[in-house]
């Protein structure tokens, strides 16, 4: 099923990201993460795509798997960099032929070390362009993008990064999904912001359950998101205690979707870095307390849609 027709029809809408793996020890873990998340019935699974396409027969590998091998729905990512557009038109045919509908289009970070990104010869030079070059083909998919509640790294202000999310969305993208954050004013201002410009597709919020606090610090560093000062300072009050920084984890992610489905998020999009226990956990207990049938305030500006 098409993401776009599931955010108007299903409220909220749930899903987790992967990426693919490069050992078999790897895939064995990713794949007992699946049949153990499945269970509890996310809308969908998303696969990345590495640096400079470094996993592009792996993404497609494993969104195949994940939709033919488990029945369940997946969304596979898709980067122009180092691409030209004849590669990008047969990735999108495989895609096609593999019978996924969904497809997250995205610039994509340069192969490491390699500095700045460069546009390809004969190809594209960035995620609207992709879009829009998708679209205009004779693929039929879902198109999504990503967004930046705290403003993308290379942009130089939020009115300048919102013009371009518009272009995305102008170009064909038809749902979009945040960068983790961890503050939920971020997002909801963020949000206003683009309903002020016309942006009106649904935004996912993109929350990661914390389950190692360092692991969780580097990946921020490296995507500059923000951890609010009194989230850090409760994690390092627990001492490196491996079980300490789960239960804080949980709790704080259960705590920050369940605001969020209150205010009207149309979805959260969670960041499971292949592994199981922590997202299981978050979307367990919001599956049994049903938050966003508790909602408050505006919640068709947020889901981008008038129910």
């Amino acid at each position: 099923m098409r993401i776009d027709e599931m955010l108007n029809s299903a409220r909220p809408v749930f899903s987790v990201e992967f990426f693919p793996p490069k050992t078999d020890e790897g895939r064995q873990t990713l794949f007992e993460t699946v049949e153990v998340l499945r269970r509890l019935d996310p809308h969908f699974f998303s696969v990345t795509y590495g640096a400079g396409g470094a996993t592009r027969e792996g993404t497609l590998d494993t969104t195949r798997a994940i939709r033919d091998q488990y029945d369940s729905e997946a969304m596979a990512h898709l980067s122009c960099v180092g691409e030209t557009t004849e590669g990008l038109s047969a990735t999108l045919d495989k895609i096609a032929a593999a019978g996924i509908e969904n497809v997250f289009a995205l610039r994509g970070d340069p192969p490491r070390g390699e500095g700045d990104f460069v546009q390809a010869e004969g190809g594209l030079g960035n995620a609207a362009e992709l879009i829009g070059f998708i679209s205009k083909g004779p693929w039929d998919l879902a198109l999504g993008g990503a967004c930046f509640p705290e403003v993308h790294p290379e942009a130089t202000d939020l009115a300048t990064d919102l013009a371009y999310l518009k272009q995305k969305v102008e170009a064909g993208a038809s749902f979009l999904t945040t960068q983790l954050f961890f503050d939920n004013q971020v997002y909801f201002d963020f949000v206003a912001a683009a309903r002020a410009i016309g942006i009106e597709v649904p935004i996912m919020a993109g929350v990661i359950p914390v389950g190692s606090f360092a692991q969780t610090k580097r990946i921020c560093e490296l995507c500059e998101a923000s951890i609010p000062q009194p989230l850090e300072a409760a994690f390092m009050a627990a001492g490196d205690d491996p079980e300490r920084e789960f239960e804080l984890g949980v709790a704080y992610a259960a705590q920050q979707c369940s605001e969020l489905l209150i205010a009207g998020a149309p979805g959260i999009h969670f960041y499971a870095l292949n592994r199981a226990p922590a997202t299981r956990a978050v979307l367990g207990a919001l599956k049994a307390s049903k938050p966003w049938e508790r909602t408050r305030g505006d919640a068709s500006t947020l889901a981008g849609r008038i129910d």
